[in-house]
């Protein structure tokens, strides 16, 4: 478990190559975990001291030696949250002998049945990295854009990244089209524009989970998920972009609950522990899986 109120004092292992200790740790997140039905699930969620026992997950820490990106701490929100490099999404930028214009803090997420970039798990963005942000919803082809956070809780947590009507980001200009006020998150319909192409996109704001805690209901998430989904599937486009502040807490629970619901729904049956194991291989997830498992089993009916 990792006290998420204190990100910025938490080191990773500096360590320049694989310990045993590591490839252990490695090879347990591409290989756990335990199926459970809707009736287990239900009996499990009864007894949340033997669920966070049971569900001891090995860290998956980034050495930032690992990206030999120059200055690629100015565009990280948290300095220990660091993208994974095999899985990280690279900005395509006409300025090559600059790294750092290609580099965001994000990485793809796989999704159902190890689905190639379903999601896209990301920071909150920046002062600094609004621009970076717009240009990958617009070269990822990304239909839906998830936040899970407010702008404040205590400390800045997000920038208003997107415009009351029409704003111009970098090479992006975004347009809004319509918005939706739902009890527990908005929704607004976004035009995107770049050159001579336009597309929609859909902005979900949900603002009902707040930091370091759980949701006081699982109904409105499950519903924020079923209309994600709905629009993902109408758009048939690219992946899913879900954000919080460090992208690695409610960012992965929303993501893990999305792909557990989904297979509850088509199998019978949920893999709680190797759907979170698969994430953290991503991207470094902190999920809670107490929050996933009560998800799945409340959509589990």
């Amino acid at each position: 478990v990792l006290d998420m109120s204190a990100l910025g004092a938490v080191e990773p292992l500096s360590v320049a190559v694989v310990t045993p200790r590591e490839a252990v740790a490695r090879e347990y997140l591409l290989s756990a975990g335990r199926p459970m039905t809707r009736q287990q699930l239900r009996d499990v969620i009864k007894n949340t001291h033997t669920l966070h026992a049971e569900f001891e997950i090995p860290m998956n820490f980034v050495d930032p030696k690992e990206l030999d990106i120059p200055s690629h701490g100015t565009k990280n929100r948290y300095k220990t949250i660091l993208p994974n490099p095999h899985s990280r999404v690279v900005l395509r930028s006409k300025s090559s002998n600059d790294p750092l214009s290609s580099y965001i803090n994000a990485n793809y997420i796989r999704g159902y049945l190890g689905d190639e970039r379903a999601f896209i798990a990301t920071q909150g963005p920046m002062v600094n990295t609004v621009n970076d942000f717009w240009l990958m919803a617009w070269q990822e082809a990304a239909p839906v854009i998830v936040m899970i956070t407010k702008l404040k809780e205590k400390n800045e947590k997000c920038v208003l990244y997107w415009p009351e009507k029409r704003g111009i980001y970098g090479k992006v200009e975004v347009l809004v089209n319509s918005i939706r006020e739902c009890e527990h998150y908005t929704t607004r319909s976004l035009t995107l524009k770049c050159g001579n192409q336009s597309r929609v996109l859909q902005h979900y704001w949900y603002t009902s989970w707040p930091d370091h805690k759980t949701p006081d209901s699982a109904l409105p998430l499950l519903q924020l998920m079923s209309d994600v989904e709905a629009d993902r599937h109408a758009a048939a486009a690219g992946p899913v972009i879900v954000h919080c502040s460090a992208g690695i807490g409610r960012t992965g629970c929303f993501i893990a609950t999305t792909i557990g619901c989904r297979q509850l729904q088509l199998e019978g049956a949920v893999d709680v522990l190797g759907i979170v194991c698969q994430l953290r291989a991503d991207r470094w997830i902190n999920v809670c899986v107490c929050v996933c498992v009560c998800v799945c089993s409340t959509g589990a009916g």
